[in-house]
């Protein structure tokens, strides 16, 4: 299958891979050198703008920051809606509002395209592994001919709904519970550290009690090493919680947890770490604390 992937960071680049991997000819889009140089050492093709993409291409996945890019990358002046043939599928896996999903299906269908909501969970290290789960929603000939690209980059496929906005709903959802108990994360670790506790042993402990998490066990360790390279950055859940209120105002539903973490990523955004990886919000408590972290 001819397959395009725009942006090949942390999840694109995995996804890029493992479809290699199951013999589609894969053709990546990304500003960066370096990443563009990997998928061709694996076997794929890149190029640096979306409109350069061949023509033929029978899916495209997005993955770039937000709405706004999705849009540009597809419809923009150098977007690349316009040389896919008709019946290709656009599978978005950005993590973008629900009102957005709706709409960009309606522009693609306008073009006689089709799109699979399809937000995605799993990190860095699912997407290498082609182990992410995907939350997609979308008409029954997308998901039949984004099949083999779903075979190939996720272990866990939802099939949510006939209609995009509802991958991005649960997705929305989940980011909301990512958010909060990363934040919580921190905070716990952080008081752990002011109070005198030995941060490794504090994790250790925590993790094998009721108090654990999935953030707990796969963040905590960042901080633990000092490793601020972002896998997943601050800025993403500036935004991804930015999205989970702005729907959650739509529908006069209050959300005083999420609010919460939001502001304290919004902080260590603003203390300049929005490009540092998420674990390291605990920054915000650091600064407030003066309590010293492991590695520094």
């Amino acid at each position: 299958m001819k397959v395009g992937v725009i942006g090949l960071g942390s999840m694109g680049m995995g996804a890029a891979l493992n479809l290699v991997k199951h013999g589609h000819e894969v053709h990546g889009c990304e500003l960066r050198e370096a990443a563009r140089a990997e998928l061709a050492q694996a076997g794929g093709h890149a190029v640096t703008r979306a409109a350069d993409l061949p023509a033929g291409l029978e899916a495209l996945i997005v993955f770039v920051v937000n709405a706004a890019q999705a849009n540009d990358v597809l419809f923009g002046p150098e977007g690349c809606a316009a040389g896919l043939p008709k019946g290709a599928v656009v599978l978005c896996c950005t993590t973008v509002a629900p009102d957005a999903a709706r709409a960009l299906e309606a522009r693609l269908a306008e073009a006689g395209l089709l799109l699979l909501d399809a937000p995605v969970s799993g990190g860095a290290v699912g997407a290498r592994g082609g182990s992410m789960t995907v939350m997609a929603s979308g008409a029954p000939e997308a998901f039949a001919v984004a099949e083999p690209v779903l075979a190939a980059i996720a272990s866990k496929v939802w099939r949510l709904g006939d209609a995009a906005g509802i991958g991005s709903t649960v997705k929305m959802v989940n980011q909301l519970l990512a958010g909060v108990h990363i934040a919580t994360a921190a905070e716990a670790l952080a008081l752990g550290i002011r109070a005198g506790a030995d941060p490794q042993a504090l994790f250790d402990v925590i993790s094998s009690s009721a108090g654990s998490s999935w953030m707990w066990q796969n963040r905590v360790p960042h901080i633990l090493a000092g490793d601020d390279t972002p896998l997943s950055a601050v800025n993403i859940f500036v935004k991804d919680l930015g999205i989970v209120l702005d729907q959650a105002r739509g529908l006069t539903f209050p959300l005083p947890m999420a609010s919460a973490a939001h502001q304290l990523f919004l902080a260590a955004a603003a203390a300049g770490q929005g490009g540092r990886d998420d674990a390291f919000v605990i920054r915000v408590w650091q600064m407030l604390a003066g309590i010293k972290l492991p590695g520094e």
